[in-house]
């Protein structure tokens, strides 16, 4: 049974008596060898798949904490600007804590999938005229105008949860890898990798660190160029964001594990997306694979050295747009009811 992450990693984590022991049985993900992608690369891939914490995203693993502490400090109530998979994770703590969800989402770029989690879960929902950095924005003067609890990434206990997910590595491989790629949009998520891989490191748990390689989509990718994206474009809806809340964690987590924040393009991401799910057997949303498709452009390119231990971490569920895997997959083949119509079908496939 999994207790989740208070009960395991709780000496890790800013907890006190009054911190209520919140849970959905977050954490404990799976770390699945990928014999396509270690065949393709020379290298031992595993992947880290996030898809399966309760809500379908490696979000849980931050927001348990976020709202856990909200309730510490009083708050009788959440808001987040989200792409979907924030909104579905506050709104499923919030309703397990009995405090009520406010959600902020841009226009026009959400993936239903993720905001059905949202609505269902009893979260008031309000679409934007503006995108999500904008949300970001009327999310933090809400904060201050009200007493409100802020559970977006730059709420620290968010981090603070999220830095598990190296704990768990480490437990499952026995030490760091050498090389751990992963999307990066509003980068809390390279920030608290990182951050958990140096505390195990100097707590003794680790032999080494990795290197962590982040990828942004071309068209969201304002790391990469240096500047803010001010309509940022990418069919990966995750990570479309323009301005991210964990800028400088990110650019701290390259630096200091001596790693790379690349772009690319939505035509590597589907690449990868599909080469993950047709050839792993492994079904994420589309911005899950920006890391895989960041990890088969530096291959290409001769930058991945053969025999490396590397970790993708996927960061949500392909239940999650469904409607894209509709879209990019072929129709179902309409025939009679009968074995002949289905033999002739089966030999003209």
């Amino acid at each position: 049974m999994n207790t989740g992450l208070m009960a395991r990693y709780g000496h890790r984590l800013p907890l006190t008596d009054a911190t209520p022991r919140l849970t959905l049985g977050e954490g404990s993900t799976p770390l699945v060898p990928a014999p396509r992608l270690s065949a393709m690369t020379g290298c031992e891939v595993f992947l880290k798949l996030e898809g399966s914490n309760p809500t379908g995203s490696f979000k849980d693993r931050g927001m348990f904490l976020a709202v856990a502490k909200a309730m510490e400090a009083g708050a009788r109530s959440i808001v987040c600007a989200s792409t979907g998979n924030t909104s579905a994770s506050a709104a499923a703590y919030a309703a397990r804590a009995g405090l009520a969800c406010y959600v902020l989402i841009p226009d026009g770029a959400v993936a239903l999938g993720k905001l059905a989690q949202a609505m269902i879960q009893g979260a008031r929902v309000f679409q934007i005229a503006g995108n999500f950095d904008r949300a970001l924005t009327l999310v933090k003067e809400l904060g201050e105008r009200r007493k409100i609890a802020i559970v977006n990434s730059i709420n620290p206990f968010r981090i603070e949860g999220q830095k598990t997910i190296a704990f768990e590595v480490i437990d499952a491989l026995g030490d760091a890898p050498d090389l751990h790629f992963l999307p990066v949009g509003n980068a809390g998520n390279i920030t608290a990798h990182w951050r958990g891989y140096r505390e195990a490191h100097a707590a003794g748990e680790a032999t080494r660190l990795p290197r962590m390689m982040g990828f942004q989509a071309e068209g969201a990718s304002p790391i990469v160029r240096g500047a803010k994206v001010e309509r940022p474009e990418t069919v990966a809806t995750a990570i479309r964001i323009g301005d991210p809340a964990s800028w400088k964690g990110a650019l701290e987590a390259r630096d200091g594990s001596g790693g790379h924040i690349g772009a690319v393009s939505d035509e590597a991401i589907l690449a990868a997306w599909r080469t993950l799910a047709s050839g792993e057997g492994i079904f994420c949303e589309p911005a899950s694979a920006a890391g895989v498709a960041g990890l088969l452009a530096l291959h290409a390119e001769g930058r991945v050295e053969p025999g490396q231990r590397i970790v993708c971490t996927l960061t949500g569920h392909g239940l999650k747009d469904p409607d894209l895997a509709i879209r990019h997959s072929p129709a179902p083949t309409r025939i009679e009811a009968s074995y002949d119509a289905l033999d002739q079908a089966l030999e003209a496939s």
